[in-house]
């Protein structure tokens, strides 16, 4: 039976018809269009299909559309500033060499966003548990731990410039 729901999708006021047990990755990728979110699992294990509901990383596969009813949902394509530059997080990305074949990347930098927005102080080891949820089949985790780090020492000093 479809639903019409009421939901944000990457700034965008968005209105879409959705199946009771539809998961919010195929709402996303077939629906929207929003290809950055990867069908990886679809059990929530491999961090693939992460997105930010209401800034918390989620993963979309085991995540119903209809419970999006009146939240806000940021894909990577989301990060796309007007005038084309990259955001601290994607250039932390590339400078740390942190993607190869990019399958898992657009998910590994919305927690990223997740953690650099939380404000906290995080030892290495915390970092690792808190991307632990993505696999990565490529690059291996220290470039993404990097990577990491390094968005959120950006973060800051953007943060004292203002």
């Amino acid at each position: 039976m479809l639903q019409i729901i009421e939901l944000t999708v990457n700034g965008q006021p968005t209105s879409i018809a959705v199946e009771e047990g539809e998961a919010l990755l195929d709402t996303l990728r077939e629906r929207l269009g929003l290809t950055s979110v990867k069908r990886g699992c679809e059990v929530g294990e491999c961090g693939a299909c992460t997105v930010l509901i209401d800034g918390k990383a989620v993963d979309s596969c085991i995540y119903l559309s209809v419970w999006a009813a009146g939240k806000s949902i940021l894909t990577v394509e989301g990060l796309r500033r007007n005038d084309g530059t990259l955001t601290t997080i994607q250039q932390a990305f590339i400078d740390q060499c942190a993607v190869q074949c990019g399958f898992c990347t657009p998910g590994l930098i919305l927690s990223a966003l997740e953690i650099v927005m939380s404000g906290k102080n995080y030892t290495r080891d915390e970092l690792k548990k808190r991307i632990s949820g993505h696999l990565c089949r490529c690059t291996g985790y220290e470039n993404i731990l990097n990577a990491v780090e390094q968005a959120i020492r950006e973060t800051r000093k953007q943060v004292q410039i203002q």
